[in-house]
């Protein structure tokens, strides 16, 4: 049975819900003391719309029926979780905007103008908008910066990322945050440095490029590495992944954050502090 709220409680409501993510996003709510399923939104025509989400996600009944529609739910929650895909998620932003409920973001891959529509969804709700909400992640991306910073142009850069063969972005939304990371400690911007997969590539490596690889295959949760290659010696800074409940339940403690903030876009880093 669904755990009883109170006036305390966050209510959270979660797109994709039938969805491997989802029904961890599921499980991962239900097992935060501040946090209770209120909704559970699924794609239109989906055949698990009308289902009990608990059972959907093997956690048990919840008493929490599966909708096709935002709409019909969204003045039951304080907070959406979406990791779904941009063009839903940019129709997702626009209807919470409306409603003033908030938002944690794990959708990768926003082109301009879905990029835009965060922004300015982001001047009237709160946002947490992150490519990976590992804890591990986001230390790691403080040590990328101290050693970039450190190394300056002095070592070449590559980030090779692995992830499952059903990924549909590539890269990962968590390699572009690693890249980012390491481009604006040396004072770059990372579209004039990142060269991806070298394809075709004649002489020279051109000093300050940003090396970007993919790899996909098998169940790969995510591995990504850094590698900082100097002459005489080489640094790696490694991030691997074991299970996906480590995302869900990062996700699930941003949305517990993010209901305290006022509107602005923020991330992960934030959650935990790391930017103060």
């Amino acid at each position: 049975m669904n755990q009883e709220a109170t006036e305390q409680t966050i209510k959270v409501g979660v797109i994709g819900a039938g969805g491997r993510m989802g029904r961890m996003l599921i499980e991962a709510v239900q097992n935060n003391p501040k946090t209770i399923l209120n909704a559970a939104i699924e794609r239109q025509g989906s055949s698990l719309v009308g289902a009990d989400a608990g059972e959907v996600a093997a956690i048990g009944r919840l008493e929490v029926k599966i909708v096709d529609e935002l709409e019909a739910v969204i003045n039951d929650i304080d907070v959406l979780i979406d990791f779904s895909l941009p063009d839903a998620t940019e129709k997702n932003m626009q209807v919470c905007a409306e409603h003033n409920v908030a938002m944690v973001i794990g959708t990768t891959g926003f082109n301009e103008a879905q990029e835009q529509v965060l922004a300015k969804a982001s001047e009237k709700i709160a946002i947490v908008y992150a490519g990976n909400y590992s804890t591990g992640v986001n230390l790691s991306l403080k040590l990328l910066g101290m050693a970039a910073k450190a190394f300056g142009n002095e070592a070449d850069v590559e980030v090779i990322e692995a992830h499952h063969k059903h990924k549909i972005d590539a890269p990962s939304g968590t390699a572009y945050m690693m890249a980012e990371a390491v481009a604006e400690a040396r004072g770059q911007n990372l579209k004039d440095v990142a060269i991806y997969g070298r394809e075709g590539q004649t002489g020279a490596r051109e000093s300050g490029t940003i090396g970007i690889h993919a790899v996909r295959g098998g169940e790969i949760v995510g591995d990504h590495t850094v590698m900082f290659i100097a002459d005489g010696e080489v640094v790696e800074i490694t991030h691997r992944a074991r299970e996906r409940m480590t995302f869900a339940a990062g996700a699930v403690r941003a949305a517990t954050w993010v209901t305290e903030q006022g509107a602005g876009q923020y991330d992960m880093q934030d959650v935990l502090g790391l930017n103060d």
